[in-house]
């Protein structure tokens, strides 16, 4: 079971190493930066369709619960 605790362990790391949140559903979501995740206690806010300056067009509200597991990626991935 992921925890939040281990979402903002990922999020704060130095140096930050990109990660991909897998879902219950079958979706996944890349976090290439520290910025694009919010960890409240049952849910992560992920920002979306991110323009060049990192500003998010949208959000989507993940439940923690519903996380499967957290892969590391490759630094060089952006989104």
């Amino acid at each position: 079971m992921i925890t939040p605790r281990q979402l903002r362990e990922l999020l704060t790391a130095t140096p930050f190493r990109p990660f991909r949140i897998h879902m219950a559903d079958g979706s996944s979501y890349d976090i290439t930066n520290h910025d694009m995740a919010i960890v409240e206690r049952n849910t992560v806010d992920i920002g979306m369709d991110r323009d060049p300056d990192g500003v998010a067009e949208s959000l989507v509200r993940c439940a923690i619960l519903h996380i499967t597991r957290l892969e590391a990626l490759q630094a060089s991935v952006t989104h």
